[in-house]
């Protein structure tokens, strides 16, 4: 069943797929007496081969995207762009900070660079990871997962962009529900990842 999204939502490979995590089924919710959703997570690619690697310190700061996708539901789009949301299903938490830590464990999974981490680590980079998010829904026209990740080097002595490119992937999901929307999304997002992973050096 798809929702309709509020008008201001709140901010709160193939193994890829097949790792997809539930991360938990809850039970009812004490006051209103109604099902809560179910909760899913995002998963980092791992298996796909151990990359060249350099003696880089990299900073993968957290995704900006427009405030729709900053949340935790699961974006359907129509082909007119409005908005709506799969019900009863959500992420295990807003898609920019899983997006980051997905990233970030991605990068430590290739083993390609010396040390990755997050800003709050207060580790001083060679260079930082920007990253945006375009697309990250359902496309209700093809029934597909679509993830469109923007991704920019910046040194970080400089501040000079040092490479830039956008990642996109595209996921037939099947059905349009809790468990179909996530898979797919999952399996976009972690062609896109593997991706950037390979990209960056």
């Amino acid at each position: 069943m798809i929702d309709k999204a509020p008008k201001k939502p709140s901010r709160a490979g193939g193994a890829a797929m097949s790792g997809l995590v539930l991360a938990a089924s809850l039970l009812l919710a004490g006051c209103g007496g109604g099902a809560a959703p179910t909760t899913f997570d995002l998963t980092a690619p791992s298996g796909f081969g151990r990359l060249s690697g350099s003696g880089a310190t990299l900073v993968v700061a957290r995704p900006t995207t427009v405030q729709a996708f900053d949340s935790d539901r699961v974006i359907v789009k129509d082909s007119s762009g409005a908005l709506s949301f799969v019900g009863g299903a959500q992420w295990a938490d807003t898609v920019p900070a899983l997006v980051q830590t997905r990233l970030i464990q991605t990068f430590e999974n290739a083993g390609r660079i010396a040390s990755v981490s997050s800003p709050d680590q207060r580790v001083t980079p060679t260079a930082q990871l920007l990253t945006d998010i375009r697309s990250f829904n359902i496309d209700a026209a093809s029934g597909a997962a679509v993830v469109e990740i923007t991704a920019k080097i910046v040194g970080d002595a400089s501040g000079k962009i040092q490479r830039a490119k956008l990642f996109t992937a595209r996921v037939p999901a099947g059905a349009i529900d809790g468990v179909g929307a996530t898979q797919a999304l999952n399996a976009a997002l972690s062609q896109v990842l593997i991706e950037i992973v390979r990209w960056a050096r």
